[in-house]
């Protein structure tokens, strides 16, 4: 169990989740928590067993050296808090790596440990491998199966049905356990999603501002995001077929965005501008069953 002596009281927390493996395209979403605790200067606070629920030969403890003595570090899930943010409220981030087992054990200790905080919000972050151009915006999916809770953030209901990892299992049991539960996954391009995707990262960070409707520093990440963009253009320009290909996928991606290209697409521009009408208006709200 997850030991909470030495937490101190919590300023309205919020969960923000990311897992090394299946779930990390590109490392966008475990490099948006690094990224986070540097500029929140988040203090890790507790730790899950890693004996619990990982396999040492395939997430294998590493030798560092620590104050000139060299000892074994134990890869596992860690929880940190960030107190001293721009969101005016307490942060919790979790930064771990996808359990080899024991995964609804795993899920249960976290969330016993969200309830125990008084978090009201779990924002767990992914990143996939999709068929996108490198030279396009990265699109971010941020959706909830809570009715309430994509009313609120203007979100969408995920249509996706397969396999899953420990983030989409995370982000079940939060809303099951009556939290708040949002899930933000960043699609790279799988042909340069094996690296570090510096774009990827960047395009999670705008998104997760605009849910929490708060600035959060960049730091060098706009300039990161624009030198791999670069980097990954003269990867395709020297072979023909990559470039073929990317041609290819900008063409579909810009056509995919016109406007008369979906009409759910301006079905949902639509209600999102109601909402936001009658919210700014309550006198409006009758408006649309009047046209």
């Amino acid at each position: 169990m997850i030991e909470l002596d030495d937490i101190p009281e919590l300023a309205d927390p919020i969960v923000i989740a990311a897992f090394e493996g299946w779930n990390d395209a590109g490392e966008a979403a475990t490099a948006l928590i690094d990224h986070l605790t540097l500029i929140w200067e988040a203090e890790p606070i507790a730790a899950l067993d890693p004996e619990d629920y990982y396999d040492f030969q395939v997430n294998r403890p590493r030798v560092i050296v620590d104050d000139g003595r060299r000892r074994i570090h134990w890869r596992t899930t860690r929880m940190l808090l960030a107190q001293r943010t721009t969101l005016g409220r307490d942060v919790i981030l979790i930064q771990g790596v996808e359990p080899s087992f024991r995964w609804r054990a795993f899920v249960i200790e976290i969330m016993d440990f969200a309830h125990a905080i008084g978090a009201s919000t779990v924002i767990t972050l992914g990143a996939l491998m999709a068929d996108v151009a490198h030279t396009r915006p990265i699109p971010v999916t941020a959706t909830s199966d809570d009715e309430a809770t994509l009313h609120r953030y203007d979100l969408e209901i995920s249509r996706y049905e397969g396999p899953t990892g420990i983030v989409g299992v995370l982000a079940d049991a939060a809303g099951q356990g009556g939290l708040e539960s949002i899930s933000c996954w960043a699609a790279v391009p799988h042909y340069a999603g094996h690296t570090p995707s510096p774009k990827a990262t960047l395009a999670l960070l705008t998104r997760l501002e605009e849910i929490l409707d708060a600035p959060i520093d960049h730091l060098d990440l706009d300039d990161d995001a624009r030198a791999w963009e670069r980097g990954v253009n003269e990867l395709a320009e020297g072979d023909d077929e990559v470039a073929e290909y990317v041609g290819a996928l900008e063409e579909a991606q810009d056509t995919a965005d016109l406007p008369e290209a979906s009409g759910e697409a301006i079905a949902r521009e639509f209600e999102r501008f109601l909402r936001r009408r009658g919210e700014s208006d309550p006198g409006s709200a009758g408006l649309a069953g009047d046209s």
